[in-house]
């Protein structure tokens, strides 16, 4: 199924970029009167009929919209410190979305070796993964911040909190990320995964001060960003 992306759909009519307008035109070949099928990144599935086959600029009437179309029954806010190598993070986000995930935000911790983060590479890596997986949400991608703030910011709320670092607290042990999800009655649930050097004493005793649940995710050691996705998989089987 070939899906385009747009933000500029109103009064019955969708527009395309540039971009999706050459790929729609000179790749795929479409033309006035063909069906396509877009995406608005928050969603809904819009099928439309094109009017204008520019390949600087489609236009498309819409025929139908369906909301909700290719979502899951849970919100999933990852917040992973960026690592290292740019790559591997953007190999994270890809996946994540492919699977189930809602929103993103790059926290800076005491340990972070990557300390600048950009978005604008990773937005867009999204919205190809979107279409690719056949989804019309797009995750949202926060600015970075700290880990300490993002943990303040997020105090509030009745979302199920876990945070997993690798160190153990006798006072809070790690329990098993699936059986934490498989208590949880709930529907949002938000993840914080450290850096290459782990979460500090300091951040882990705020987070679990601020009602973040300490775990676990299985005996083996795991880089970031394939924690990050292990946890992406746990949320999506547990509500499959």
């Amino acid at each position: 199924m070939e899906l385009f992306y747009s933000q500029d759909i109103e009064g019955g009519i969708c527009r395309l970029d540039k971009d999706e307008s050459g790929h729609c035109v000179k790749v795929l070949r479409h033309r006035s009167g063909d069906e396509i099928a877009v995406i608005d990144g928050c969603g809904t599935l819009y099928r439309c009929r094109i009017t204008t086959d520019s390949p600087k600029g489609v236009e498309a009437m819409v025929l139908s919209a369906e909301e909700g179309w290719g979502s899951h029954p849970y919100r999933l806010h990852m917040a992973v410190c960026p690592t290292k190598n740019n790559d591997r993070y953007e190999w994270f986000a890809e996946k994540a979305c492919e699977i189930g995930l809602d929103e993103i935000t790059p926290i800076i911790g005491e340990h972070s070796e990557r300390r600048v983060f950009k978005t604008s590479r990773l937005e867009k890596i999204l919205v190809s993964a979107a279409k690719q997986s056949l989804k019309a949400a797009v995750p949202t991608v926060n600015e970075p911040v700290s880990v300490k703030d993002f943990i303040k910011d997020t105090a509030q709320g009745e979302a199920l909190k876990l945070i997993a670092y690798c160190f153990e607290e006798e006072e809070a042990p790690r329990r098993n990320i699936k059986e934490v999800m498989e208590e949880w009655q709930g529907s949002e649930i938000i993840v914080m995964i450290g850096p290459e050097g782990d979460f500090s004493k300091a951040e882990a005793e705020l987070a679990l001060r601020s009602g973040f649940i300490p775990v676990h995710l299985g005996a083996s050691r795991l880089r970031t960003e394939t924690a990050a996705l292990t946890a992406v998989a746990a949320a999506y089987f547990q509500h499959m």
